[in-house]
């Protein structure tokens, strides 16, 4: 299939189910999003970061010594009463669960909650060998009913609305009275389940932990179906991954104590069981006067080894499954798990999950819809890199069938380039540095020539650029040489000497913002240069082309290491390029100079608010009227939020002055060069649309944004160019 129509076509599922899913799964993300926040603001951020820093250490741990763990718990288990089996993939586990049953005589076999068991498509097997499957759990049962799969890891029908699942439901079982509320469908589901887990013959469940020391089984839950499946039965089958083993009880605590509130936003779920082997109550009375309880414990490899091999991809094993980096996912909330997941797994964190069990076709189709926000990062209550993960993938996926596939680079304009599998539009976007030079060396006759509808054409045809976005327009003096050319306006005894980073945005479109941030330092004592500098790797490593990123930053670290050791500041207008040094160049950089980056970077107003903090005189830089209109409505990007600078930029405005209002959605949709891909265009706009809203009810003429993508996207769906909060402030 072509490249051109495998966009197409992902364009209209994506259209599909924006007009069919996405309410309700946005509905219900942010549901679970808000409350998450509620609820950790209840912990309060230093017991939350504690929490996150204790569980992380216990997982890395457990992870590093598996293999130990793993005897441990068969010892455990076995002591217990129960049995133990380690699958090495789903093949082997789905025959083991069959044969469990078979050796009962087992009829019907009720299920609780478990992702794992959606992975090995347990409930096929079963059903191929005649057995009925009943699933428990509310949101399953419905999935189960409409012959359907899981979009969300913790709410499975996130999908569909009331209405649809009473339709649903009127159906399917055809009630003397139709149901229509909650209460109804609830009641009704109830009593439905009651009568199949009473005549089941085997109950099973999935596993949040399981304790290595006493063989112990951790259920979460909230609707106690998982113990009525385990007291109702006679044989309990429980199925999970071997990456849910912990080494002791105890370390069970802290995990218990973050699930319920990243997961659901409860300081605890309302049913947290421990089975250890077999339960203790008596038989189930059946005509076998011989009956007695049993306990299997499933523990299912999978791929799993491997990934723990792989340094990479070992920090997905670490994941809880909470769901909190798909609440927290704006791309999510817009298609769901039916857009943004595989095989089985959804959401920025499936994507790890599906490459390693089900492998790189399935991670591929979901992956491009990280767009690297980071916004998941600090949602996750493990801390797990899930945009790095996400970035490792695609870079996998780029070499497609050619393990020795490599990006490449050279000086001046030649383009970096990925053999193997890569596709023409991740090529051109990740070589943004090269085309923004290409257009100001030849603008205006560039902006003019990608203008025409015959160049139009060509990017959607070949590249995917959608026709619909308004393209950047290159500036024939980059601020680079606007800054050669200048007079020197160095101040005198300058405190403070910085670097202005010219990311390729600003140097060669954005050019006005680079010189109200030149202006603005200059004017609170600083001297400033603007050097040629190599570009980030923002953009290859957006793409996945890691290798291509790597070198540059290499270069750039050794642009400006003599600047560093010199105590000059590198001062960064884009947040995403702050991003790469605070964040990013962890992964591509010796630990030394990572730490030299991004200990002396800062973002632009982030700077500005330490200098005013530090006696610079604030008359020099320009507030309101105080006669006149003093609002502001201010959008921050994704990933300034991520590092926590917003606040900066919004103290600044206040103390000149404005009365400012913040936007609160997760993200604008746009990410780079996300909302030009064809594929993703009506995705973006949509989220886009949402920003717009609250922009539009802060009701105030200066509309602000920190980033060029969101300045961009605010620039489509609003009667309203933004500008960088710099570009109101600075001295005219």
């Amino acid at each position: 299939m072509s490249s051109d129509r495998r966009r197409a076509e992902k364009a209209a599922r994506i259209r599909t189910l924006l007009d069919t899913e996405s309410d309700s799964v946005a509905a219900n993300a942010t549901h679970l999003n808000d409350r998450r926040y509620e609820a950790l603001d209840e912990l309060g951020p230093e017991r939350y970061e504690e929490l996150r820093s204790t569980v992380r250490e216990i997982k890395e741990d457990a992870i590093e010594r598996l293999p130990t763990l793993l005897d441990q718990l068969r010892a455990s288990v076995e002591a217990n009463d129960g049995e133990l089996f380690v699958a090495a993939d789903a093949a082997e586990a789905t025959e083991y669960v069959t044969s469990v049953c078979a050796a009962v005589d087992a009829e019907s076999v009720v299920k609780s909650k478990s992702m794992t068991t959606e992975e090995i498509e347990v409930n096929a097997a079963l059903e191929a060998n005649g057995l009925d499957v009943h699933e428990t759990d509310l949101g399953e049962l419905v999935i189960q009913i409409a012959g359907e799969t899981p979009s969300h890891l913790i709410g499975p029908g996130f999908h569909k609305s009331r209405a649809e699942i009473a339709r649903l439901f009127n159906e399917v079982f055809d009630p003397e009275e139709p149901l229509e509320t909650p209460e109804e469908l609830t009641a009704f589901a109830r009593d439905y389940l009651a009568e199949r887990i009473e005549a089941a013959d085997v109950g099973m469940t999935g596993a949040n932990f399981v304790v290595a020391e006493t063989g112990t089984l951790v259920l979460v839950t909230n609707e106690g179906n998982a113990r009525k499946v385990v007291e109702s039965t006679n044989h309990h089958v429980a199925v999970t991954g071997i990456e849910k083993v912990l080494p002791t009880l105890a370390s069970v605590r802290p995990f218990v104590e973050l699930i319920g509130r990243t997961a659901t936003g409860q300081s605890a779920a309302i049913y947290n069981t421990l089975i250890s082997g077999p339960v203790d109550s008596p038989p189930v009375p059946t005509e076998d006067s011989d009956a007695e309880r049993t306990f299997h414990l499933v523990l299912i490899d999978n791929g799993r080894s491997e990934m723990r091999d792989d340094p990479d991809l070992r920090e997905t094993l670490y994941c809880i499954r909470c769901g909190a980096c798909n609440n927290v996912c704006a791309n999510f909330q817009g298609v769901g798990g039916h857009g943004f997941g595989g095989e089985t797994y959804t959401g920025g964190i499936g994507t790890g999950w599906e490459a390693g069990v089900h492998g790189l076709d399935s991670a591929g189709e979901m992956n491009d819809y990280c767009t690297g926000c980071s916004r998941c990062e600090p949602a996750c209550p493990v801390k797990i890199d899930i945009p790095w993960i996400n970035t490792v993938v695609r870079d996998r996926v780029n070499a497609g069938d050619d393990p020795d596939a490599f990006d490449f680079l050279v000086d001046g304009l030649t383009p970096d380039v990925q053999s193997g599998g890569m596709d023409l539009q991740k090529r051109f976007f990740g070589n943004f540095p090269t085309l923004a030079k290409v257009g100001s060396l030849t603008a205006p006759a560039s902006n003019w020539l990608a203008g025409t509808d015959t160049a139009r054409a060509l990017l959607e045809s070949s590249f995917g650029v959608d026709g619909r976005r308004e393209l950047p327009r290159f500036r024939r003096e980059t601020l680079v040489k606007w800054f050669d050319r200048r007079a020197t306006t160095d101040p005198q005894s300058p405190e403070r000497e910085a670097v202005l980073y010219p990311d390729p945005y600003t140097n060669h479109v954005a050019v006005e913002r680079g010189k109200a941030a030149v202006r603005t330092l200059e004017a609170l004592g600083v001297a400033v240069t603007v050097p040629s500098l190599p570009p980030s790797g923002r953009a290859p490593l957006s793409q996945g082309m890691i290798t291509t990123a790597r070198q540059r930053a290499t270069d750039l670290w050794g642009a400006v290491v003599d600047d560093l050791r010199a105590g000059r500041d590198l001062v960064v207008v884009e947040p995403s390029t702050l991003a790469m040094f605070h964040r990013d160049y962890e992964h591509l950089l010796s630990a030394d100079r990572f730490d030299s980056l991004s200990d002396n970077s800062y973002e632009l107003v982030e700077y500005v608010f330490g200098l005013l903090e530090n006696g610079a005189d604030s008359t020099a830089l320009v507030g309101p009227d105080p006669d006149g209109d003093t609002t502001a409505v201010y959008h921050s990007h994704c990933q300034q939020r991520t590092l926590g600078l917003e606040a900066h930029t919004v103290a600044v405005l206040e103390d000149l002055g404005y009365d400012v209002t913040t936007t609160d959605v997760e993200c604008c949709g746009m990410a780079g060069s996300f909302g030009y891909k064809r594929e993703y265009y009506e995705l973006s706009i949509h989220l886009g649309e949402q920003v717009a809203w609250q922009l539009r009810a802060a009701n105030s003429q200066r509309v602000l944004a920190s980033g060029t993508s969101c300045v961009d996207q605010i620039d489509s769906v609003l009667d309203a160019t933004p500008r960088h909060p710099i570009e109101l402030i600075a001295p005219r």
